[in-house]
């Protein structure tokens, strides 16, 4: 790799980092992207899974600046979505400055040097003035800690991981988990194995997809007519974020809301299935939004197979030959799915993070992840997260919020080169304050209303979400706020940024 010192290193070459690489190219900033996968596409290229597709629609699922005519339906499907971001990577020039295969083990911000040391599992090390890290909430596949899960002498893999060598034709099949990637692999594979049985901790909400096939004189009005395809676009958007009134209040619109979802997702369940047991074990005792609201059509169908039972009991063991549950009855299977999603409240991850004087980022938020618009930390300057801790949606395009967070760090790196500062780093009564709104305001969504979800980290709080809407988050993080923010100078303590 090229030693020369870069403006800024993005970590991550899916949705966020293909963003903020097009974001850096027209700020003439020297950058690169790390990724440790062979292509672009982060979760869209790891998730391989039968069914896998995207439940936001297709014209809202995609970058403002880098539309696309040409999605064959309402709802896209994982293959495609890999191929939008490939076709994008190579419209905008990024894959030369893209590295694929590396991993990186950490990251150090140098007192002295004022730049980011990144250390690689190689053993080679580049600086940095700045690093936005692009690695996103769904890329680490959460494994259940089940007694016994590594004696299992079948095959065994996570949703995320799909082994599409194994053959599952005629097989007794496990599947732990009915979250968002089960109930889209769960019917493709229910018509092909021998019997399936499904483990579930808790039932989702799972509401129809109103997926159909784009017609192609869409397509090509949307090609001939770009704006067309943008008003279309805002019509979607305005019709999801109408969705926040079911998540972010407890007034009678919320409530009207959340009847609304009960009722249609009765319905569902009386059409699909006759066994009132299993209409019982379908329906979800907890309120509509608490986890995240599923869509899929074929879900209540599936379950009512006569090949496919729903096993409510808990789970106590993972044993050589299936699994054993909390009565002691085992299920002998041939292959386990592990459809246990994604540590995405798991702040910061594996990378390990160390900011100024030797301050890691895990220690920084071993009581909370705290932020300043979910975009920066204090102590850790020149530093940018996306998509990062407080800025999950329940109900609309994570990709809205990415470009609302890549404006505002524009903003702070043109205030800087215009100032000729080196590094900047928001104060600390900034995040405190941020992160006790957030936390305040949670406290009046749907999210904690008693439920237990990814959403939670494993001390109890909400860290992941937004407790607002997308237009409040782009009214907040429409521009640089120096005043929030204090310049690092080398060995010293930080001094007023807008001097």
């Amino acid at each position: 790799m090229n030693p020369e010192v870069l403006d800024v290193a993005v970590i991550g070459a899916g949705v966020g980092g293909i963003a903020a690489g097009a974001m850096l190219r027209d700020l003439g900033a020297s950058f690169a992207i790390f990724d440790k996968g062979t292509t672009v596409g982060g979760t869209w290229r790891d998730n391989t899974y039968p069914g896998c597709a995207c439940d936001v629609p297709s014209h809202l699922y995609s970058l403002s600046f880098a539309q696309n005519p040409e999605w064959s339906r309402s709802y896209p499907a994982q293959p495609e979505i890999e191929s939008y971001l490939e076709r994008v990577t190579d419209e905008l020039g990024l894959r030369p400055r893209i590295h694929f295969g590396v991993e990186i083990l950490a990251i150090r911000w140098e007192d002295q040097t004022l730049l980011w040391d990144i250390e690689f599992r190689d053993g080679t090390h580049r600086s940095a003035r700045s690093v936005i890290m692009a690695t996103g909430p769904l890329s680490r596949p959460s494994l259940p800690a089940i007694e016994g899960i590594e004696t299992f002498a079948g095959t065994m893999f996570h949703s995320a991981r799909w082994d599409h060598e194994h053959d599952l034709c005629g097989e007794r099949v496990a599947v732990i988990g009915t979250g968002a990637s089960a109930v889209q692999f769960v019917p493709e594979i229910a018509p092909v194995v021998e019997h399936l049985t499904v483990f579930q901790r808790s039932a989702p909400w799972v509401l129809p997809r109103d997926d159909r096939p784009a017609p192609p004189w869409r397509q090509r009005l949307y090609r001939r007519v770009p704006f067309l395809q943008r008003l279309h676009r805002w019509r979607v958007y305005a019709r999801q974020e109408l969705l926040a009134v079911a998540f972010i209040g407890r007034g009678r619109a919320a409530a009207a809301v959340s009847e609304r979802i009960r009722t249609e997702v009765r319905a569902q369940i009386d059409a699909a299935i006759s066994d009132p047991e299993l209409r019982a074990a379908c329906l979800p005792d907890y309120e509509p939004g608490c986890k995240r609201l599923l869509i899929a059509n074929s879900w209540y169908s599936t379950l009512a197979r006569p090949d496919v039972d729903l096993c409510t009991r808990p789970i106590r063991a993972i044993t050589p030959t299936g699994v054993r549950t909390a009565d002691g009855d085992e299920i002998e299977v041939d292959t386990i799915i592990l459809g246990t999603g994604f540590s995405a409240s798991d702040y910061p991850g594996p990378l390990r993070i160390t900011g100024r004087a030797g301050l890691e980022l895990a220690d920084r938020w071993r009581t909370g992840a705290a932020t300043d618009l979910g975009i920066s930390v204090d102590g850790f300057p020149n530093l940018y997260l996306l998509a990062g801790p407080s800025t999950g949606l329940g109900h609309n395009s994570i990709i809205f919020m990415i470009e609302a967070q890549l404006h505002h760090i524009r903003g702070a790196l043109v205030h800087q080169r215009r100032h000729g500062l080196r590094a900047t780093t928001v104060r600390s009564d900034r995040v405190g304050a941020f992160y006790e709104e957030i936390q305040r305001r949670l406290g009046r969504t749907v999210w904690t209303t008693g439920c237990s979800s990814w959403y939670r980290s494993a001390a109890g709080q909400v860290d992941t979400l937004w407790p607002g809407t997308t237009v409040e988050y782009w009214w907040r993080t429409r521009r640089f706020r120096p005043d929030r923010h204090e310049v690092v100078e080398p060995d010293s303590g930080p001094v007023a940024a807008g001097r």
